[in-house]
Parts: C-alpha cells; sequence; structure tokens
C-alpha cells in the first residue's frame, strides 16, 4: 500500500515517501482544505522535525499562515484547531507504527478529517503533480507558536474530568516513550509512570498496545505493586487501554459502556432520552447489549475516525468508541481523545472500588456475556474470494438473523455474530467471532475457510 491511505498519509520514510513529497503536499493542502490560518504539531519520532518544517514550508509557498505547537498529542492539535478556529491543521505522526515509519493526519475546520474520500485523493494528485523547485533548502518560512498551549489543554482536561474522581486508585500508566509523556505528570499525578521519556525510537515496546508485547511491562508493574489497573498510551496517545488488577488485558470495546456512564455523569444527556453511543462494526454484542441496558441508544458506524467523527456530530452522539481503542466524545469536538477516555475509566474503577468491587469484578457482567475472538489478521492475496468463503463457510451456522455490509460484511445469528473485513490501512483481511458458548468450534471453520486455496 502507498503513503496515501483512507484515513491519512502514513508509511516508511525514505522508501514510501520523502520530504520533497510533504513539502509538496504543504503545497497543495491550502488548495484543497480551504483556508489560510493552519496548525501544526508533531510526535517525538526522529523524522518529525525535517517533515515539519518541509511542511510548513510547503503551506507557506501556498500563501497559508502557520502556527507551529511542537510537540504535541495528535488529540491535542484536533482540539486547538476547533477551538482556536483553524481553517486546517496537520499532525506529524504514525501513531502506533513503527519507529522507521511517519505520517501525516490532516483536519480541516472544526476539527472534521480530511480522508481519501473527501480530499486526500486530490491531494494525492496535486502532491505528485507538482513539479515545482523542491531542490532548494526549506529556509526560513513564516510560522509562529504557542507557548501556552500544553497549560491550556491540561486545564481543559481537569476540567472535564474531576482529578478527585479517582484520587483514591493506586494504578500505573505506560506512556510508551511517546506523546502521553507530555501530560502523564499533570494529568494523571498519583500513578506509577513508566516509560515517559520522549523517544522517537520507542525503545521500550511497540507503540501499539493491541501488541501483546507492547503490554507486558504495564501488566508486570500491576501486578508486582499490587495496583488496581493500568494504562497504556499509543505512539501519539490518541489511544488508551487498560489491564485490570490482575495484568489482565480488557478489550477496548467493553470499556465503550463504561465511558458512555462516566460522560453522562459529567454532561448529563441534555434532554434526550436515550443518549446516542457510537460503536464500529468490531464491537462486541455484549458491550452493544450493555449500553441499551443502560439507557443509550446504540449506533453503528465504519471503522476509522474519518467515519466516527463525522457521524458523531451528524447523529448527536454522546460519546462512542472502537475496539482499537479510540474513544469520541461531543464536548471533544466530536473527537478521540486517549487522556480524556482513560480519566473517565479510572473515574468509574475508583467508584467500583468504593463498592468493595476490582477492575474484573466490574467487568466481568459484560465480559461474560459471549466468548469473542479479539481481530484476528491474515494475509490473503484474493480478498474478496477470501470473503465470499467465509460467508459461505458462516452459513452453517444457524439462521441469519442480521447482516450488515457497512465496512464488510457483519453477520448476526442468535448465538453470536462474525464479522469479515479487509483493512483500509494494511494489507490485511481482518476476521472477529463471537459466540454464546464454544467458540473454537466457529472460529476453526472460518480459519479453514480464508486458508483454502
Amino acid at each position: 500500500m502507498g503513503f496515501f491511505k483512507a484515513y491519512d498519509m502514513r508509511g516508511t520514510f525514505g522508501i514510501d515517501f520523502d520530504l520533497g513529497l510533504v513539502r509538496r503536499i504543504g503545497r497543495a493542502l491550502p488548495r484543497i482544505v480551504k483556508g489560510r490560518r493552519w496548525l501544526v504539531g508533531r510526535d517525538c519520532r526522529v523524522t518529525g522535525s525535517d517533515m515539519t518544517s518541509a511542511l510548513v514550508a510547503g503551506l507557506s509557498e501556498a500563501g497559508a499562515e502557520v502556527v507551529d505547537i511542537g510537540l504535541a498529542t495528535t488529540p491535542m492539535v484536533y482540539f486547538f484547531t476547533a477551538q482556536d478556529g483553524y481553517d486546517g491543521s496537520v499532525m506529524v505522526t504514525a501513531s502506533h507504527n513503527p519507529p522507521s515509519d511517519n505520517g501525516l493526519k490532516v483536519s480541516m475546520r472544526t476539527a472534521l478529517p480530511v480522508g481519501y474520500a473527501n480530499g486526500l485523493d486530490e491531494v494525492e494528485r496535486l502532491a505528485l503533480a507538482d513539479s515545482g523547485d523542491i531542490a532548494q533548502s526549506v529556509g526560513v518560512v513564516s510560522k509562529a507558536s504557542d507557548p501556552v498551549a500544553l497549560e491550556r489543554y491540561v486545564a481543559w482536561q481537569r476540567e472535564a474530568t474531576d482529578d478527585a474522581s479517582f484520587s483514591g486508585l493506586r494504578y500505573a500508566v505506560d506512556c510508551s516513550n511517546g506523546m502521553a509523556s507530555l501530560l502523564v505528570r499533570k494529568l494523571f499525578p498519583d500513578a506509577v509512570v513508566i516509560n515517559d521519556n520522549l523517544d522517537g525510537r520507542f525503545p521500550a515496546h511497540s507503540p501499539n498496545p493491541l501488541k501483546a508485547e507492547a503490554r507486558e511491562q504495564i501488566a508486570a508493574i500491576v501486578r508486582e505493586k499490587g495496583l488496581d489497573c493500568g494504562i497504556i498510551f499509543d505512539g501519539d496517545a490518541d489511544r488508551a487501554m487498560f489491564v485490570d488488577e490482575h495484568g489482565g488485558f480488557v478489550q477496548p470495546d467493553y470499556l465503550i459502556p463504561v465511558i458512555a456512564c462516566a460522560t453522562l455523569a459529567v454532561r448529563g444527556a441534555s434532554g434526550v432520552e436515550r443518549p446516542v453511543v457510537l460503536h464500529d462494526v468490531r464491537t462486541s454484542r455484549g458491550a452493544i447489549e450493555a449500553l441499551r441496558e443502560h439507557g443509550f441508544e446504540p449506533s453503528m458506524v465504519q471503522v476509522g475516525h474519518a467515519f466516527a467523527k463525522p457521524a458523531m456530530r451528524e447523529r448527536g452522539a454522546l460519546c462512542g468508541g472502537e475496539l482499537a481503542g479510540h474513544y469520541y466524545f461531543a464536548e471533544f469536538f466530536g473527537c478521540d481523545s486517549g487522556v480524556l477516555a482513560a480519566r473517565r475509566v479510572l473515574s468509574e474503577v475508583a467508584l467500583a472500588k468504593s463498592r468493595g468491587e476490582t477492575f474484573s469484578q466490574m467487568m466481568r457482567p459484560l465480559v461474560s456475556r459471549y466468548a469473542n475472538s479479539g481481530e484476528m489478521n491474515f494475509r490473503v492475496e484474493d480478498k474478496d474470494a477470501a470473503i465470499a468463503r467465509v460467508l459461505a463457510a458462516a452459513s452453517s451456522f444457524g439462521t441469519e438473523i442480521g447482516r450488515s455490509e457497512m465496512d464488510g460484511v457483519r453477520l448476526e445469528f442468535s448465538d453470536g455474530w462474525v464479522n469479515v473485513r479487509k483493512s483500509n490501512t494494511e494489507p490485511y483481511l481482518r476476521l472477529i467471532v463471537e459466540r454464546r458458548g464454544d467458540i473454537a468450534q466457529w472460529t476453526d471453520v472460518l480459519k479453514e475457510a480464508i486458508d483454502a486455496r
């Protein structure tokens, strides 16, 4: 796959893209995302500073007025884009990708995402067709800075979720050597903190918390110190994930009802009888059932922030979440914030602790409803043929009682469901199986169907 993806631009520096392309992208962006006022931030990857200089040069050459807030989390860039009324913004990051990668996340006014379906395709066309001189040095460009951006952001987060709501917890935070390091001491004051030195080489472990090896350290710390829970952030801190008091991974979609309840307690329902909460097509049926039981109206969306953020606004959702650990909030301009999600979950864990429950006990009624495979990835040459084989094999699971084709295919049966879809960002076919009772029977059948040639 190339540098331009469905949701953003991402790839290996020096292979998939170079500084010349970044500069051309900067020149193209104001032609597609209209407006002169632009905001730029970056994560701590080793190529980030040079990429930011090239990007700002291109934006300035196109006539943009650029404010560079320097090192930032991705949600910080979203926040200031909307809060301060910028016409467009770019976060220089490859999120959870390996250290050799970098990329660009583009937003328009009010922090709505710019993906391939609504502008990145034209940016790609213009940037690749740009024959302007890029051999010259980046030189001096017109840019300003915001020296109090971090303090403003911290103040907003503290107002959104009071520190006192989780002050009684004993917990740890793993910053993954990424951008959560900027905020952890200010927003998680009582935490045992690890890997909070900014290092774009990510020496401690992968910046992707979905990988089991990335969670080994935080799980060990929680067990060794007898803590209530642990939090791990990805490289750009737009995602937060949890381990319970045993160091066990809490699948992120299970936390959507938890975050919804915490958010409703803080924000209220604004006169809505059943507040809408978004979830993606991979979400556990147990989580969806729990949302309904707590008085919410679940609403399904495609996977990815480019779909979730517009849907948050169009459907008037209170909040939402994804299996990948992104959580969205109406109060945060419909955008995702790992820090806000983490503080909200901590408040619910603290509330459970006051009732005499541990984190795992709090989650057990939801987690125990169905057996869930988690997302399984397969490298397949002909993905369409593999999907057809999966659907044919799943027909043996009983009467189909529902089907969604908004993102791959999700098939509903009386005692479970199956979702098979093509990844929008990686060369994988993705499969999830959930069933009440014996899940191995279904997963074995579907794996065999995918592997058939």
